[in-house]
């Protein structure tokens, strides 16, 4: 599946370099895994988001280590990408550390969080979905649509955002990513995300959600960095939609690389409700 993944983006990208090529203009031009540099501005005014940007998902592991001919190396990872800023940033929006569920569901989310390791379904082998994904590894802008690819040991999952003013789906399959469409407000490229299933969380804190979830995602650039934030609404089991704090996520020279296969198997041998990472 992995595979034919891959092959789907692939084509993809290229019916989309293709189509403007028709329309008789070029194709803008894509990072080719080099990192973002300073913010520039595409072909139709917008801020330029292309480019690979850091591993950003969870809590990454400290370090990873390789063997290459008989030799071990072991390389530092940076995980400020998947940690709220330390400082206010430039155009943020408000934010809470929690989102506040309704009164019949908090004993709920208790419960989910103080058995994390038996209850998220992402510790075996689970996609995390969107929001819980956080920014994508790499950006390819497209003149009517943002394509973005991701990398996560669940599966390497890619989103096709149009931004060509069209709505929503009108009844499309739930899933685990949602269905997308795009749209620019000012400098800030605004995400909106319905159509979900109801097998994720939007947080590691046991934040379940209904299917009536609705995602708002904001990218915007600071400087060379991307910055992103989102803000959760769900009628059926929260008091109020949830913003949560900006993530400031450097540019990256590291090139996108395949996820191994997941396969779980030391949930059987857990003797504990210990959590496996951080809200």
């Amino acid at each position: 599946m992995k595979h034919i993944t891959i092959v789907a983006a692939i084509a993809a990208l290229t019916t989309a370099a293709v189509a403007a090529q028709n329309q008789g203009a070029a194709a803008p031009r894509v990072d080719q895994g080099r990192g973002a540099g300073a913010p520039g501005v595409s072909k139709a005014g917008h801020p330029d988001l292309n480019g690979t940007w850091l591993f950003s998902i969870g809590l990454p592991p400290a370090a990873i280590k390789r063997q290459t001919n008989g030799s071990t190396s072991v390389k530092g990872i940076d995980a400020s990408g998947s940690m709220p800023a330390k400082a206010d940033v430039p155009g943020a929006l408000p934010s809470t550390p929690e989102p506040s569920y309704k009164p019949e569901f908090r004993a709920k989310v208790k419960d989910l969080f103080d058995h994390e390791s038996k209850t998220d379904q992402v510790f075996y082998c689970g996609r995390p979905g969107i929001p819980r994904i956080g920014p994508p590894r790499r950006i390819v802008q497209l003149a009517n649509e943002m394509v973005f690819l991701y990398e996560d040991i669940s599966g390497d999952p890619y989103r096709i955002i149009p931004t060509d003013g069209r709505p929503h789906r009108k009844d499309p399959n739930p899933s685990y990513y949602g269905d997308s469409v795009g749209r620019w407000e000012g400098n800030t490229l605004v995400v909106d995300v319905t159509g979900f299933n109801e097998e994720t969380w939007f947080g590691e804190g046991g934040y379940f959600h209904s299917d009536a979830m609705h995602v708002t995602e904001r990218f915007w650039r600071n400087g060379a960095n991307l910055v992103y934030q989102v803000t959760v609404a769900d009628p059926k089991v929260l008091t109020a939609p949830w913003t949560m704090a900006p993530r400031v996520v450097k540019p990256s020279t590291e090139p996108l690389e395949e996820s191994p296969r997941c396969v779980e198997e030391d949930g059987k041998l857990l003797q504990n409700d210990d959590h496996h990472g951080q809200r």
